[in-house]
C-alpha cells in the first residue's frame, strides 16, 4: 500500500486557524487504497490553534523558499520562519513514509496548490503555491488540492 500526505484539517482534525477542521467526504474516494499520513504543517512549525489568518505577501511559497517573499498574519506580525519550519517537518514526514503524493488544503499558506490568498485578507486569490506544496513539489512529491473543498 502507497503511502499519500493528506493536510490535517481534511482529515477532520481541529488545526485549522480557526480552530476548525475542513473534513469532506471527497477526500475518501481519493485516498481510498493509500496508507494515510495526516500532516499539518503550520501546527508542526510551532503555531498554535486558534491562530491569526496568515497570508503569502510579495510572492507565493516559492518565492518564500527562495527568501523574496513572508508569510504574515492580519496583524502584521512575520511568521514566515514557522510555515517554513513546518514544510520542511512535512518533507521529513512524507519521506520517511515513503510518500510520492500529496493532498492539501486548497488555498491556504502552507498547502494551497495553483492557487492561494494574494496577502490583502480580503479574500482575493492569485496564482501560485503555499510554502509546503512549493517544498513538497520541489523534492519530487506530486501535490494536488483535495477534491470537494
Amino acid at each position: 500500500m502507497t503511502a499519500i500526505l493528506v493536510s490535517a484539517c481534511l482529515r477532520g482534525v481541529p488545526c485549522r486557524y480557526d480552530g476548525g477542521h475542513k473534513a469532506v467526504s471527497a477526500l475518501d474516494e481519493a485516498v481510498a487504497g493509500h496508507e494515510v499520513v495526516s500532516f499539518c504543517p503550520e501546527v508542526a512549525g510551532g503555531l498554535t490553534t486558534p491562530r491569526r489568518p496568515a497570508e503569502l505577501v510579495g510572492g507565493d511559497g516559492h518565492a518564500v523558499l527562495d527568501g523574496t517573499a513572508r508569510v504574515v498574519e492580519d496583524t502584521g506580525r512575520d511568521v514566515t520562519a514557522a510555515f517554513v519550519d513546518g514544510a520542511h517537518r512535512a518533507l521529513e514526514a512524507a519521506r520517511r513514509s515513503g510518500c510520492a503524493e500529496a493532498l492539501l488544503m486548497p488555498r491556504s499558506p502552507s498547502c494551497g496548490r495553483g492557487a492561494v490568498h494574494d496577502g490583502s485578507f480580503t479574500g482575493e486569490l492569485t496564482p501560485g503555491d503555499g510554502v509546503t506544496a512549493a517544498l513538497l513539489e520541489r523534492n519530487g512529491i506530486v501535490v494536488r488540492p483535495a477534491p470537494g473543498v
